[in-house]
């Protein structure tokens, strides 16, 4: 089911191919829910028989595939901005958005004695990773916990930029990079590394959001309520994410 979304704008270059077809809604996904959102997937065919295509890639090169007609069914934004501003510009199911999720920050490192709170990014070491601020909300996120620790011109000539929040990561995991701001759901359960989770005073909060982009298609719309049940509130909390209050 997982697709990347690079390899989906070669397919949707050519048009519709029979892998696309084949599955019964296709969900544009944030990068940062990469594990959480196939793991949803498959509950949700196991529950209901329906099969949902999966693309992930940054939050702001999806908006810009959704406004040039890319045939998603649904998006799992890793923002609020981003759905709210398709359903202004007609492009999302009126009243159809709600928070999915809420994400958290976190300073990760593969060596086990760099990373330790806020006092690691005054630390020796050549590349930071983050992912690209215009594009990933969680790059956005790492830009103002840096400001906000008054770090910027001690770190601008040391900063590495992610497309999206994967590539970020692989920069940190394959040591391109010493340290780097990851999504949390990217190093949960790690027993490598070190890491910090940035305080959520030093950060606007990560609200992500969901949109149905296509009212005709019903596997959509009932995926996005399956977001809502239990089962899926359990998987999601899984990965290290928060919720808005209800």
């Amino acid at each position: 089911m997982r697709m990347i979304a690079s390899a989906f704008l070669a397919v949707f270059a050519l048009g519709h191919s029979p892998a696309i077809l084949a599955q019964d809604a296709l969900v544009a996904v944030a990068a940062n829910f990469t594990a959480a959102a196939e793991d949803l997937a498959e509950a949700f065919a196991a529950e209901t028989g329906q099969e949902i295509g999966l693309s992930f890639g940054a939050t702001g090169q999806f908006y810009a595939q959704i406004t040039q007609g890319a045939p998603f069914h649904a998006f799992l934004s890793a923002d609020a901005a981003t759905p709210a501003r398709l359903l202004d510009e007609g492009l999302g199911v009126e009243g159809s958005s709600f928070t999915y999720a809420i994400g958290k920050l976190v300073l990760f490192s593969t060596d086990p004695d760099l990373v330790s709170g806020p006092e690691s990014l005054e630390g020796d070491f050549t590349q930071i990773a983050i992912a690209e601020p215009q594009a990933a909300p969680y790059g956005a996120a790492a830009v103002e916990t840096i400001a906000a620790l008054g770090l910027t011109e001690r770190l601008a000539d040391r900063m590495v930029v992610g497309q999206n929040i994967s590539q970020t990561f692989q920069f940190v995991d394959t040591g391109n990079a010493e340290l780097g701001f990851v999504a949390l759901s990217q190093v949960i359960g790690r027993e490598d590394g070190s890491s910090w989770i940035v305080a959520d005073d030093l950060y606007t909060p990560i609200t992500q959001d969901a949109v149905l982009l296509d009212a005709e298609n019903a596997t959509a719309s009932a995926f996005l309520d399956f977001l809502h049940s239990d089962a899926a509130r359990t998987i999601i909390e899984a990965y290290g994410y928060g919720f808005a209050p209800q």
